[in-house]
């Protein structure tokens, strides 16, 4: 715990600059930055007709298990007694320990920011080895070399198969060696932008001309095997308990495929969850017809039918019966995601602005269709009231009543504040009165 503990605080002060010497266009392991943003930069390095139209799938074998201990110890601005002693620390297993002569601290919160940095620095060389226009017997040839990197994954994109595999490949692989790393050689692969290829979950190909960017077929494979082994493993709860278990897992993996085109797939991932669930309700009745067995589990909604839902205790606001339902994916909406600025800083004062106006915009995607909580959020001007922290998606929040249920307060937004998981825990801890922020604070002891 001493160690996190340091590594932590160690962290605070390498972190603004790894961010300020980080490629443009690595999206892994970095504040305000996600897969989303590496999808939306694939999409803008290949989408138009004079865009790249081959790729090099790039995959470095064990990347946090072979960084070179001596590179780090010469090339990361941390005091070297300290990271030395954090990379020769080995890590215990059923009280045996295993040292480490190579790699990144095994759990450690710094390890992730130490390969960032290891890896950076790759999109500059390339940057100057391959200018967007070179000039060959008088003719001038685009090059299009452009890299996306998420951790250890990425993907360069070339002119020519001969460039990626005789030019950039070897650079690369120069480039890792000196890092003690290796690219992987049953992963790593030149492929065309019309047989398409996979990265962070996506399939990214051309269609006549058209790229489309859509779930991977592993992904949708490996969420319908998860559903349906929550399903198989949890044959007689009870329905409500069912449910419960798989929004998350729906609602999730929805969530992150939300940006690309999809919803034929939602579709198709709704039509195969609820065929797992006709069966896990015929299981459980086996000698009752198929009627019987709507009736029990299925509901009707307006113009919707065969929803799964159940009634739990809790009654709504207006008394009314609280009914819980199956999530589908196919009720996400498709939104396309902005992609963040190369050059954003999240430690530069001047982008201060520029984030704000994205999480607005985020939590305005995020809470698009449950509006009370978007008014919520808003009335509270995005901030905790306990810490006077920002609100966000990454933070996530729980909603606290001010008068409790069970002591007569209501579901309406004057009984309502948005805090932070940890401070709604330190409220009910501590005993703590919260009062509604005009604007923003207000906490004061029970």
């Amino acid at each position: 715990m001493k160690d996190r503990a340091m590594q932590a605080l160690y962290l605070l002060a390498l972190e603004p600059v790894a961010e300020t010497t980080a490629d443009p266009n690595s999206y892994g392991f970095r504040a305000k930055r996600s897969t989303a943003d590496a999808i939306e930069a694939c999409f803008h390095d290949l989408a138009q007709k004079n865009r790249a139209e081959w790729i090099l799938e790039g995959d470095i074998k064990g990347c946090f298990d072979h960084i070179s201990h001596e590179w780090l110890l010469a090339n990361i601005p941390i005091e070297t007694t300290m990271l030395s002693k954090w990379l020769k620390a080995g890590y215990m297993d059923k009280r045996v320990l295993y040292p480490t002569e190579a790699g990144t601290p095994q759990g450690g919160i710094i390890s992730p920011t130490l390969m960032n940095m290891a890896l950076d620095g790759m999109e500059a060389l390339l940057a100057s080895r391959f200018p967007t226009e070179k000039k060959v017997k008088g003719q001038r040839i685009y090059q299009k070399v452009n890299l996306v990197r998420y951790a250890d994954d990425f993907i360069i994109t070339g002119c020519s198969r001969e460039l990626l595999e005789t030019e950039v490949k070897p650079l690369v692989t120069e480039f890792l060696a000196t890092r003690g790393l290796q690219l992987s050689e049953e992963k790593t692969r030149v492929v065309h932008i019309d047989e398409g290829f996979d990265f962070l979950g996506q399939n990214i190909r051309k269609y006549n001309g058209k790229l489309l960017i859509k779930p991977s077929k592993k992904s949708v494979q490996a969420v319908l095997t998860k559903v349906r082994g929550i399903i198989k493993t949890h044959k007689m709860v009870p329905q409500a308990t069912l449910i419960g278990m798989l929004n998350p897992v729906i609602r999730g993996w929805a969530n992150y495929h939300r940006h690309v085109v999809a919803k034929a797939i939602f579709n198709q991932v709704d039509n195969q969850i609820w065929r797992a669930i006709w069966q896990w309700a015929k299981f459980r009745h086996p000698n009752k017809g198929g009627r019987w067995i709507k009736k029990r589990y299925f509901k009707s909604s307006g113009l919707r039918n065969w929803i799964f839902a159940a009634e739990v205790q809790e009654l709504r606001p207006d008394g009314k019966r609280k009914w819980l339902t199956l999530a589908n994916a196919s009720d996400i909406p498709i939104l396309r995601h902005r992609k963040i600025r190369a050059a954003a800083n999240p430690f530069d004062p001047r982008w201060e602005t520029y984030f704000e106006s994205r999480l607005r915009r985020k939590m305005r995607s995020t809470l698009a269709t449950r509006y009370k909580l978007l008014s919520l959020w808003r009335s509270q001007a995005g901030i905790c009231p306990v810490c006077g922290q920002i609100i966000s998606v990454e933070t996530d929040w729980h909603v606290h009543h001010i008068v409790p249920r069970h002591s007569g307060g209501t579901d309406e937004n004057s009984n309502l504040v948005m805090l932070h998981p940890e401070c709604h825990r330190r409220v009910h801890r501590s005993k703590l009165t919260v009062v509604r922020p005009r604007p923003a604070r207000g906490v004061r002891k029970a």
